[in-house]
């Protein structure tokens, strides 16, 4: 039973992402600095995700645990005007350098691709979880800001980021970062 309930849930997640008949050839951050990348980062666009449905003012928060994995801490208030987070961790998927990282988030236990395709460490990151569960693949796209309002000259690098990899800018929503607090 609880087999039939975690394939469940982990076909529902990729199902809440895009689906796409494969992932895509993209190109990602290389010399990847994960202390560089660590603190908080605001959400400003993505691909439609299931559980973020109507929610707002959505960030990250990535610190170092002490055993070299990254605490990866998101919030988000929902479509009832609730505050959620969740809290997970992440760590290198590659030795080569490149910014190919696992997210492990628990309760139920899921692990996917989180590759940062592009980033300035200071103002803007891009980044792709593409992964196939039962023969159905989901992809997300998430542009990521460190200030909350970022200048429209940072979500066009974010953007051209996007365009150069060949994914869908149709797909991008906006994230409201308004009203907050």
């Amino acid at each position: 039973m609880l087999f039939f309930a975690v394939t469940f849930l982990m076909v529902a997640s990729t199902l809440g992402q895009i689906p796409v008949d494969k992932c895509p050839e993209v190109s990602v951050e290389q010399n990847f600095n994960a202390g560089a990348y660590l603190g908080k980062w605001y959400e400003q666009q993505k691909y439609p995700i299931i559980w973020e449905l109507g929610a707002k003012c959505v960030t990250a928060n990535y610190s170092l645990n002490s055993d070299g994995t990254v605490k990866v801490y998101n919030q988000q208030i929902n479509i009832l005007g609730q505050k959620e987070d969740i809290t997970g961790e992440a760590r290198l998927d590659s030795d080569k350098g490149e910014a190919k990282l696992l997210v492990t988030f628990h309760n139920p236990e899921v692990t996917a691709p989180y590759w940062v395709l592009s980033t300035d460490y200071e103002n803007y990151a891009v980044v792709l979880s593409c992964d196939t569960v039962l023969g159905i693949t989901g992809e997300t796209v998430w542009i990521l800001t460190r200030a909350q309002n970022p200048s429209q000259d940072i979500l066009d690098a974010a953007l051209d980021v996007v365009k150069k990899n060949n994914l869908s800018e149709s797909l991008l929503i906006k994230t409201d970062q308004e009203s907050c607090n």
